[in-house]
């Protein structure tokens, strides 16, 4: 079952969400720099309980950022494979990805067979 390319409306409604995404998520890693920081460990301040907290809150921020970083990545290469008339193709089978799939899953790269092979494998 063959999925048809996309056309030029859904093409530039998707770009348009691709950048509105990678926006956000700029406003996103700009907020979160303080929270990123090192911890400071005078005890006379703060207490053991809330330094271990606080400890554990930078630690869930700084993954919280990786996670960040790495889909603003992905929404950049999506954007490149637009200028370079390669998006929408998955990359494994060659085949269309589905619009439907890109509107949920705008810097998808695999159609959702090759995608559930590859979680299933």
């Amino acid at each position: 079952m063959s999925t048809p390319t996309l056309d030029e409306k859904q093409l530039e409604q998707l770009q348009s969400l691709l950048i509105d995404k990678q926006q956000e998520l700029d406003v996103q890693l700009a907020n979160r720099d303080s929270s990123t920081k090192p911890v400071t460990l005078d005890q006379q301040s703060v207490g053991r309980v809330s330094r271990i907290d606080a400890i554990q809150q930078q630690q869930m921020a700084i993954a919280n950022q990786q996670q960040t970083q790495q889909l603003l990545q992905h929404i950049e290469l999506a954007l490149q494979r637009i200028e370079a008339g390669e998006y929408g193709i998955c990359v494994r089978c060659e085949e269309p990805i589905a619009f439907a799939r890109l509107q949920a899953q705008p810097a998808a790269t695999l159609c959702i067979e090759c995608q559930s092979a590859s979680e299933s494998s």
